[in-house]
C-alpha cells in the first residue's frame, strides 16, 4: 500500500519516538520513558516510519483469559492523517489480537480527538463508555467493535 515502515520499537530512540507520538496525540496523559518501557513489556506496541518520518505508533494490549478482549490503539501524526496510514496501523494490530487469542476488540479514544473517533466509528466500532479519570477534563470514549 505504501512504503510505511512499522516495526516494534528496538531500543531507546525509537521507544523515545514512541513516546512523542502518544504524547502529542494523547497530551493529557503524557507517559514518561519509563513508562513507555514497562508498556513495552506488557502490550504489543509498533512505531511507523515513512522515509524516516515519524508517522505515528500503535498499541494492542493482549487478551486476558477472562473476557478475550483486546484492545487495539492506532495513533497517526496530525501531518500524517487522511492518507492511509492509520488504516495500516489498525490492521497489523487487529491481526496480533486475532493471534493473541482476541474475541472481542475494543478501542479507546480521547473525546477531544475527533479523527480518531471518526475513524474508530467508521471502523465499526460503537461507543459504550464515556468517562474522566481523576484529574482530567477531557472524557475518553471506551469502544467495541461490532
Amino acid at each position: 500500500m505504501s512504503d510505511l515502515r512499522i516495526q516494534r520499537p528496538d531500543g531507546d530512540a525509537m521507544l523515545k519516538d514512541w513516546q512523542y507520538a502518544h504524547n502529542v496525540i494523547i497530551p493529557t496523559h503524557s507517559l514518561s520513558l519509563d513508562e513507555v518501557r514497562e508498556r513495552a513489556r506488557r502490550n504489543h506496541l509498533e512505531i511507523a516510519y515513512l522515509d524516516g518520518d515519524l508517522v505515528g505508533c500503535s498499541t494492542v494490549r493482549p487478551p486476558t483469559d477472562e473476557t478475550l478482549t483486546a484492545t487495539v490503539i492506532a495513533r497517526v501524526l496530525d501531518a500524517h492523517r487522511r492518507q492511509g496510514f492509520g488504516e495500516e496501523l489498525y490492521e497489523r494490530g487487529l491481526h496480533r489480537a486475532r493471534e493473541l487469542g482476541a474475541k472481542v476488540i475494543e478501542t479507546v479514544v480521547l473525546s477531544s480527538n475527533e479523527d480518531g473517533l471518526r475513524f474508530a466509528l467508521k471502523h465499526g466500532f460503537v461507543e459504550t463508555e464515556r468517562y474522566l479519570l481523576p484529574g482530567d477534563t477531557i472524557p475518553w470514549i471506551d469502544l467495541r467493535l461490532c
